[in-house]
């Protein structure tokens, strides 16, 4: 009887866990927009950074900041690249246009 019951235990342990697996979906090729007031937030690489954007960060005013990741925004008619900056436990985020000026 004990084997019985150990046996069933074990199926129906193994029957809670397949009916539990599920697909795992690869993030890394979904786009992902983020829609908030009216401004569309596209995720773009740091290497695909126009040249002016990279330049501004480069120069004295960011250049103790690391960019960490940057979102293309679409505001109306206001276009502009929206980057997130860490220098040590500092963080906070720079707004660009693409010709590399500071955008308020």
């Amino acid at each position: 009887m004990k084997k019985f019951v150990l046996a069933a235990t074990i199926l129906a342990f193994a029957g809670f866990s397949a009916v539990q697996a599920s697909e795992v979906k690869d993030f890394k090729t979904t786009a992902i927009v983020a829609v908030q007031d009216s401004a569309v937030k596209t995720p773009v690489k740091l290497e695909e950074l126009p040249a002016p954007v990279t330049t501004a960060l480069k120069s004295d005013a960011y250049k103790a900041w690391t960019a960490t990741e940057a979102w293309s925004v679409k505001e109306g008619t206001k276009e502009y690249y929206l980057i997130n900056v860490k220098k040590e436990a500092e963080t906070g985020s720079v707004k660009i246009d693409k010709d590399g000026k500071p955008v308020q």
